[in-house]
């Protein structure tokens, strides 16, 4: 009996060995999410229920059945998902890597929408891990926000004073736009979406050699929306 066990496994032995690679079966899926130290927008097990429900295990096919193309185009229709890459690595297993999308803001439209902008200018569903962004509200389409308002969140990541000031963006029914800081109880008030390195500088300016000797209380707006000149509204 011990004998024909013995015989029969070195008889699949061979088959597998002698097999093609092709014709193996896949091993497994190996997967990774790239940046999932900072944000979690989607997890290792949202990856495994999306190809689930599309039927696209690879787990236990052959080989040659995989169509690496067709996987990461289904995860890529994910909106959290920048970029899927997957291969058959030599040992037979799926490997697939996720890159996720980056917020720079999140809005919170007076109609009702709810989403992030990413560092593409492309809307991200909100949901999942909260992220330590910018907030814009107030009268907000999805076109005002991939364009200008992705033009003021790049301008605020890259320059690291305003990065850590500005809390919340609101945006008035003429698409002006109005800055919460975190700092000081008032508001600035930057007018049209245009000129932003020139109207930053000039606040950076007043809050350095103004708001640091007559307090940073004092008012109750600050308007950079005309050229060459700063507006203070004081509080009554």
């Amino acid at each position: 009996m011990a004998l024909i066990a013995t015989s029969v496994y070195l008889v699949l032995a061979v088959t597998m060995f002698n097999a093609k690679p092709l014709d193996r079966p896949c091993e497994g899926m190996e997967l990774e999410i790239m940046d999932d130290i900072d944000y979690e927008f989607i997890t290792l097990r949202d990856i495994e229920a999306i190809l689930k429900n599309k039927k696209l295990l690879p787990t236990g096919k052959k080989q040659k059945e995989i169509n690496v193309r067709n996987l990461e185009i289904e995860l890529e229709k994910n909106s959290f998902v920048k970029d899927a890459e997957c291969y058959i690595t030599k040992g037979g297993k799926v490997k697939i890597d996720v890159y996720q999308r980056i917020p720079l803001m999140r809005v919170m439209s007076s109609n009702g929408d709810n989403y992030y902008i990413d560092n593409e200018g492309k809307v991200m569903n909100a949901s999942g891990k909260a992220v330590h962004v910018a907030v814009a509200t107030g009268y907000i389409d999805r076109k005002f926000a991939s364009d200008k308002l992705f033009q003021l969140a790049c301008f605020l990541k890259s320059d690291k004073f305003w990065n850590s000031q500005i809390e919340q963006i609101n945006v008035t029914p003429k698409q002006e736009i109005e800055l919460v800081p975190r700092v000081g109880n008032h508001i600035l008030f930057l007018g049209k979406p245009e000129m932003f390195e020139t109207k930053f500088k000039k606040l950076k300016a007043f809050y350095t050699e103004g708001l640091n000797k007559v307090g940073w209380n004092k008012y109750q707006r600050i308007s950079v929306e005309f050229n060459n000149q700063i507006i203070c509204t004081k509080k009554e």
